[in-house]
C-alpha cells in the first residue's frame, strides 16, 4: 500500500485509493467516484448523475456544460465534512453513473422524456439520484419518474419560484418545472417550501400559482430578516416527515460568488447560508435531489462550478445519513 506521511511520520493517504491521489490526475468523475454507466448490474445506493441539457432556457444559455465542469471542480471535495463530520463514501456506497444525456435534444418535450426515461431506470434500480444539471426544466422528467407512486414535498433553494407558464409558446421550460409538477399530482403544494426568491418581474403575478396552491415562499428579504437557521427550520416544519425533493439553483446565490449562471439575479445567499441550510436537511427522507443551472461558459475561474460541486457534497451528506452501512 502506497502511503504519504503526515505529522510525526503518522500515515496518512493511500494512493492505491484514488480519491485520495493528488486531485490534479486521472480523468473527471463527480467526487473522483467510480465510473458506472452499467448502474443496474452492482446498484449504488446513491447514484451521482448528469443531464447535460438546456434547451429550456428562457436568456443564457450553457448548462449543458454544466455537469463536465462541476465534474471538473468536485475534485476539490475530500472524503469527510469537516464542519459536521459527515463521511458519505463510508456511509453508504456511491458511484458516478454517468449522464442522463438526450439523444433529440431539439423537441423539448421528447427530450424530457428520455430524462425521464433514464430515471425511471435508476428508480427501478433502487438508487437514490443526487443529480447535476443542466437547466432547471430537467427537474420536470427527474420528479415524473421519481414521484409517479404519489405527489412528494420539496425543499426549493432557488432566486426564481420557477411556477410560471406559458413562455414564448412552450409551457416547458425552466421556469415552470414546479407548475406543472403540481399539475400532473408529482408535487404536493402544501409540501413544498421555496427559499431565496427574488429579482424583478415581468409582472406581479408571475408567480401567483406559488401562493395560490399553498407553497410556502421565503423572499430573500424574509431570510435577511430572520435568519437563514429560522428559516429553513420553518421550511422543514412545513414540508412534514414524508418523503422530500430537494431542488438548488446555483442562481440562488448572489452573483458575485456565482456569476456563471444563466439568470443571475442580485442579492442572493452567501455560501455560508446555502451550506447551513443544506446541512440542515439532515435527517429527512429525501428521495432525490438537484443542482442546476451552471453555465460554465459565463463562469469566472471556474468558482460558479466550485460552488455547485461544494454544495453537491453537502447534499450527498444529508442524503448518505442512514443509508447503506451508515
Amino acid at each position: 500500500m502506497a502511503t504519504e506521511t503526515g505529522g510525526q511520520g503518522r500515515e496518512t493517504l493511500d494512493f492505491d485509493d484514488p480519491m485520495q491521489r493528488p486531485r490534479f490526475t486521472g480523468l473527471a468523475s463527480f467526487f473522483r467516484l467510480p465510473y458506472d454507466e452499467d448502474f443496474e448490474t452492482d446498484p449504488p445506493d446513491i447514484g451521482v448523475i448528469g443531464v447535460p441539457y438546456d434547451m429550456g432556457v428562457t436568456n443564457r444559455p450553457g448548462p449543458r456544460h454544466g455537469p463536465r465542469e462541476v465534474r471538473n471542480q468536485s475534485s476539490l471535495m475530500r472524503r469527510v465534512n469537516q464542519a459536521t463530520g459527515a463521511s458519505p463514501f463510508e456511509a453508504c456506497r456511491v458511484r458516478d453513473i454517468g449522464d442522463a444525456w438526450v439523444r433529440k435534444p431539439y423537441e423539448l418535450e421528447g427530450a424530457h422524456r428520455e430524462i425521464q426515461a433514464v430515471f425511471d431506470r435508476v428508480k427501478a434500480a433502487g438508487i437514490v439520484p443526487l443529480t447535476c444539471g443542466g437547466d432547471h426544466s430537467i427537474s420536470l422528467p427527474i420528479l415524473r419518474a421519481l414521484a409517479k407512486d404519489g405527489p412528494v414535498g420539496m425543499i426549493h433553494i432557488d432566486a426564481h419560484c420557477d411556477t410560471g407558464d406559458d413562455y414564448m409558446g412552450s409551457r416547458f421550460h425552466h421556469g415552470a418545472p414546479f407548475k406543472i409538477a403540481v399539475d400532473e399530482g408529482l408535487l404536493d403544494p402544501k409540501r413544498t417550501a421555496q427559499i431565496g426568491i427574488r429579482g424583478s418581474l415581468y409582472d406581479p403575478a408571475m408567480w401567483q400559482f406559488s401562493y395560490d396552491s399553498g407553497m410556502r415562499v421565503m423572499m430573500i428579504e424574509e431570510v435577511e430578516e430572520k435568519g437563514w437557521k429560522t428559516c429553513i427550520e420553518e421550511a422543514k416544519a412545513f414540508v412534514g416527515n414524508g418523503p422530500i425533493y430537494v431542488s438548488f439553483d446555483i442562481d440562488s446565490l448572489d452573483p458575485a460568488i456565482a456569476p456563471g449562471t444563466g439568470t443571475p439575479e442580485a442579492g442572493g445567499l452567501t455560501m455560508r447560508e446555502a451550506q447551513g441550510m443544506v446541512r440542515a436537511l439532515a435527517g429527512m427522507d429525501i428521495m432525490g435531489a438537484d443542482m442546476v443551472e451552471v453555465s460554465p461558459p459565463y463562469d469566472a475561474g471556474g468558482v460558479t462550478a466550485l460552488n455547485g460541486a461544494t454544495i453537491m457534497f453537502e447534499l450527498l451528506c444529508v442524503m448518505a445519513a442512514g443509508r447503506g452501512k451508515g
